[in-house]
């Protein structure tokens, strides 16, 4: 287990693959920790250098006072790989991970080569719905919410198999500080004219049966930015890396191959 203090904030880090490998970097979506990606991971050619960490206020790192500024969390993001000393990173991106990376993209284009942007937008729903979401959490806790959380992920075979109840679970066990601070920072952010002005490659991914960020509205990111390729995984919700992970392996390869990214034996 790894730990790295950024004074403000420890969060939580784990490492895989080979280091001083093409790096690539995972960020989590509301309410999951550095799990998420176990399956994407483990399917990814050896050679890379694998970072995967969690998000101030969820899994292992430490929450500080909500509510948190989305500036906060693309700063815990650009520190981290500052710490690692990583360079000419492919950031990977879901949901809020996805708002952090482009975030970071725009303003650290030394530190980011590349973006994969899964499952989120320039803006995800209004500042009343987030507001809305804080208030639940600080009177009923996250298990009031889980069953409507688990709706908006999943597809129905799936939220309706026991392969659900982890991930009902980690919400459940999410420090309400830490939701509802990153709650705040998605209430606070729109980032249409930011997003527009990116000029990288991008990888964008949606899932049909996504409930918090629909395929139409992830399309209309990736129209923002010239030469975003869209892939649209079906049978899968708001976290396809999770349900369909071949899937989604598959195309997080052929773009790290397209971009060069690779470990020569395995492009």
């Amino acid at each position: 287990m790894d730990a790295i203090d950024l004074d403000d904030v420890t969060l939580h880090v784990r490492q895989d693959g080979r280091p001083g490998g093409p790096p690539v970097v995972f960020a989590n979506s509301l309410g999951t920790d550095l799990r998420l990606w176990d399956e994407v991971v483990s399917r990814l050619p050896e050679g890379l250098h694998l970072v995967r960490y969690d998000k101030r206020g969820h899994g292992l790192s430490t929450a500080p006072p909500a509510p948190y500024a989305m500036g906060a969390l693309i700063r815990d993001a650009e520190r981290l790989i500052e710490a690692l000393e990583l360079l000419d990173v492919v950031f990977v991106g879901l949901s809020i991970g996805g708002m952090i990376a482009q975030g970071l993209a725009a303003k650290r284009l030394d530190l980011v080569r590349a973006v994969v942007l899964s499952n989120t937008a320039p803006k995800i729903g209004t500042r009343q719905m987030w507001e809305e979401r804080i208030a639940t959490v600080e009177t009923r806790g996250l298990s009031a919410m889980s069953g409507t959380i688990m709706e908006r992920w999943f597809s129905r075979p799936f939220r309706e198999s026991p392969a659900v109840t982890p991930w009902r679970r980690m919400v459940e066990t999410t420090p309400a500080e830490g939701y509802a601070g990153c709650c705040a920072a998605i209430a606070g952010t729109d980032f249409y004219t930011t997003t527009a002005a990116l000029r990288l490659p991008a990888q964008v991914i949606a899932g049909d049966a996504d409930g918090s960020t629909p395929p139409d509205l992830v399309q209309e990111m990736a129209e923002l930015i010239p030469g975003a390729r869209y892939d649209l995984i079906r049978g899968a919700g708001h976290l396809p890396c999770v349900e369909k992970p071949d899937d989604y392996a598959a195309i997080l390869r052929r773009f790290l191959d397209e971009i060069g990214h690779l470990p020569e034996a395995a492009s």
